[in-house]
């Protein structure tokens, strides 16, 4: 389920979060997307040896039923996020009141969440779907074609900060997330687990740390 812009973004980076293709910025995808058939397809330089239906699936909390592979959790370990990015409180207010200024669908039609990469000063990228996992798939995408290094990033969600988000937040290498909305306790459990830093219930002048608040300078 999607609204259907940006096909190709989100195809890359839905099977980069997945796991399903290691993609290095020496073997970006060929992307060709079939509008008629609504089809994307992606075609690798070299063979991949991932089959999709051989893996366990677990259902999570992502708007129109949100999957991830088993795999993932198995070796989350080994993603860990050992950058040492900082972000003061203020650059936090700031960034949340220009990201508040965008144009946006949600503010046209309701019902749609949007992912938002920036610096710790500047938004840089925005995307919009029906469910946060989409949106932040594209985000994943747009990243790997244009070749945006995550180091110094920090993503900035509408919708809730839940497993599945943390998840492709660290398989995107991003150091710090952060959401206007709530979280989960699985979403937190596995931020802790992996060192990201994750910023909860941003409104007005107040948030919440849930973990990596080594990161945040007063």
């Amino acid at each position: 389920m999607t609204i259907g812009d940006y096909p190709e973004y989100l195809a890359i980076g839905f099977l980069a979060n997945q796991n399903i293709l290691n993609i290095n910025s020496d073997d970006i995808p060929i992307v060709e997307y079939y509008n008629d058939i609504e089809t994307v397809v992606v075609r690798t330089k070299t063979k991949t040896n991932f089959e999709v239906q051989e893996k366990n699936k677990i259902k999570t909390s992502g708007c129109a039923n949100g999957t991830i592979f088993g795999n993932l959790l198995e070796n989350f370990e080994k993603y860990k996020i050992l950058n040492s990015s900082i972000i003061t409180t203020k650059q936090i207010f700031n960034l949340y009141k220009k990201i508040n200024l965008l144009p946006s669908l949600y503010l046209k039609s309701g019902a749609i969440h949007g992912c938002l990469l920036c610096t710790i000063e500047e938004p840089l990228a925005f995307f919009e779907d029906v469910g946060r996992h989409n949106a932040i798939d594209k985000l994943a995408g747009f990243m790997i074609k244009e070749k945006v290094l995550p180091h110094d990033k920090v993503l900035y969600t509408t919708g809730r900060l839940t497993s599945e988000m943390v998840i492709k937040a660290v398989m995107m290498k991003l150091p710090i997330i952060a959401s206007r909305s709530g979280f989960t306790a699985w979403g937190v459990d596995l931020a802790r687990k992996s060192n990201i830093t994750m910023i909860g219930r941003l409104r007005g002048r107040t948030f919440t740390v849930l973990s990596g608040n080594e990161r945040i300078k007063k």
